[in-house]
Formats: C-alpha cells, structure tokens, sequence
C-alpha cells in the first residue's frame, strides 16, 4: 500500500499543488508580501527544520504519554524557532552568499 500512496503522491497531489500555486492570484498587497516572504524562507527553512524535528522527537520520547494539549507549546515553539532560524539564515547567509556570487559571477 505504501509505494500505491507515493505513487498517488508524486503523479496526482504534487503537481496538483504546483499547479495550484502557479495559478494563485494575489488581490491584496499583505497577500503579496506574505507569499515573498514564505517564498524566501521556503529553501533556509528547508536546511534548518530537521534538527529542530529531531529536537520534538526526543521530547516527545522522553514524555511518554504526552496528550497533543500538553504538547502544543513545544510544537508552537520549534514552528516559530523554525521560522526564526530560517530567516536569520537567510538574512545573514543565502542572500549575502547570493549577492556575493552575483558580484563574481556577473
């Protein structure tokens, strides 16, 4: 069953999503910065979410027993501490590093 889930996965529901993303429209200049901004700390907060779920695993394993109630101010806290460490990197070293190459390489 689980190579027919991928399978459904990668054929139907991701290029569902790309499509649905590329058709967006945006009415509102809020719409508009939110999508930049998720759109710029999409690739750094793919680089630095693993840790931090690495970080909940271990809580969770040593808090056996843990209801979702008891748990949601540490999901709260690795979401924002993603967000956080996602955008700092970004600030001090995707677009350094970006504006760097486009010196060299341009």
């Amino acid at each position: 069953m689980n190579g027919i889930y991928e399978s459904v996965c990668i054929i139907i529901v991701f290029p569902l999503i790309v499509y649905i993303g590329a058709g967006g429209v945006m009415h509102t200049e809020w719409e508009s910065r939110t999508c930049k901004f998720l759109g710029d700390i999409s690739y750094p907060l793919y680089m630095v979410h693993y840790p931090l779920v690495y970080f909940y695993v271990a809580w969770i394993s040593n808090h056996k027993g843990t209801t979702i109630v008891q748990a949601w101010p540490y999901i709260l806290l690795i979401l924002v501490g993603a967000i956080c460490l996602a955008y700092a990197a970004l600030k001090w070293y995707d677009e350094p590093v970006r504006r760097w190459l486009r010196k060299k390489l341009a």
